[in-house]
């Protein structure tokens, strides 16, 4: 989709720090940090939610998590501990209508979130 940002992220039309990438996936950090580390986890193919995803993303699903779980390794998470938050819709907070996952993790995370 040429207007979605993280397809363009993708595609290579805007550049981005990325930490991992396969063909399915790709990690990258986030430019509005809201923790000391802060990674997105998208799908290459555009999926734009949660509530998108039909019976045959389930290993696509699969392995954004597993991603997200590798990312937080790599960022030396794994041991303090880390968070991943996904959003589905205008009122949960999801601005980039492309399904991303957020690994959030350096700091005391408190709940509620928002």
């Amino acid at each position: 989709m040429d207007s979605c940002l993280f397809c363009r992220i993708v595609d290579g039309r805007i550049p981005a720090n990325i930490v991992y990438q396969d063909e399915q996936v790709l990690a990258f950090e986030d430019i509005n940090a809201q923790a000391p580390v802060h990674i997105l986890v998208i799908p290459t193919r555009h999926v734009a939610a949660v509530q998108d995803c039909q019976d045959g993303d389930k290993t696509l699903l699969g392995h954004l998590l597993l991603t997200c779980s590798n990312v937080a390794r790599m960022k030396n998470l794994a041991e303090s501990g880390y968070r991943i938050v996904t959003n589905t819709g205008a009122d949960s907070g999801q601005t980039v209508f492309h399904l991303h996952m957020h690994v959030l993790g350096g700091r005391h995370m408190t709940w509620p979130p928002g």
